[in-house]
């Protein structure tokens, strides 16, 4: 009999370690309190990693809140109720539960009252535009610090610091850190989600190319996931790039290298890409978003 577990939610953490355990055999079932998984992210990346999650056998049950979780010697009781309908619940008796559902900053007892620094309601240090704390000389960074909790984030504001006390004048493009979901497929994405350029109002085009059109996809039998680029209707700037696919959270620097250059869509499409690579998709999906003229 294979090992059941329940992931309290459809975040990044929870459905890369549940994506893990669903490969290894376990019957995985996924609660999300949200309309969809990695809620923060594209829609469309949602969709797309669903869909392939969905191929493992993993079960999603999303606008759920799990209101109970009771553990024994060797099961745990998980109860949950429909958003939509009070009345609506469901219940498992599994062999283990994960509790995904955010993380929080580590900052329990460093002291920090002893120097005079103070944290914000969600227990991060405040800190200005050049990272310092609200005493002089004392800067924060990292997950401690507003912003997503991201290895690479931390690692730039790092970088900041240090070239800031040595009187240089640095700057990070914080739209431009990019975020990757480390899954199979992996999900990479950059830059304005579809959701915020139209909460904003800004004029976009779109562009997508599924991975199953693609000659590399083909080849290596990894035909999920798509490309898509978001490039602003009077520029052609590119505003947004999401991918889903086989190697997306390396394919996804080409994106942030051009979008620190204020490319146009049109200029990446006009960039030779060898054939037949992944990044091809990136491409087409260029191609796609300057003026639906992808080639595949």
């Amino acid at each position: 009999v294979p090992a059941s577990m329940v992931v309290i939610g459809g975040g990044v953490i929870g459905l890369e370690l549940g994506s893990v355990y669903a490969r290894l055999g376990t019957q995985v079932h996924v609660v999300e309190f949200m309309d969809r998984i990695i809620a923060t992210m594209d829609s469309d990346c949602s969709r797309e990693l669903m869909k392939s999650m969905k191929k493992l056998g993993v079960q999603f049950h999303l606008r759920y809140a799990v209101t109970e979780v009771t553990p024994s010697k060797s099961k745990v009781k998980v109860v949950a109720k429909s958003r939509d309908d009070e009345a609506k619940r469901l219940t498992w008796e599994v062999d283990y539960c994960l509790v995904a559902i955010g993380r929080r900053p580590y900052t329990d007892g460093l002291g920090l009252e002893n120097v005079g620094i103070s944290l914000d309601e969600k227990g991060r240090i405040p800190v200005d535009k050049h990272l310092q704390t609200s005493v002089p000389g004392i800067y924060a960074i990292g997950d401690v610090v507003q912003g997503a909790m991201l290895a690479h984030k931390a690692e730039e504001e790092g970088i900041f610091v240090a070239e800031t006390m040595a009187g240089q004048k640095p700057h990070i493009h914080y739209n431009l850190i990019p975020g990757v979901v480390y899954t199979w497929p992996e999900v990479a994405s950059v830059g304005y989600t579809e959701e915020q350029l139209k909460e904003r109002g800004i004029a976009y085009k779109p562009g997508k190319f599924p991975f199953r059109a693609l000659g590399r996809a083909r080849a290596s039998m990894d035909l999920d996931g798509m490309a898509k680029v978001l490039a602003d209707k009077e520029t052609d700037e590119i505003l947004g790039v999401h991918i889903v696919g086989a190697r997306a959270a390396d394919m996804i620097a080409e994106a942030v290298a051009l979008m620190e250059f204020r490319a146009s869509a049109e200029d990446a499409a006009r960039m030779s890409h060898a054939h037949p690579t992944y990044t091809e998709a990136f491409k087409e999906a260029c191609l796609a978003a300057t003026g639906n003229r992808a080639i595949h």
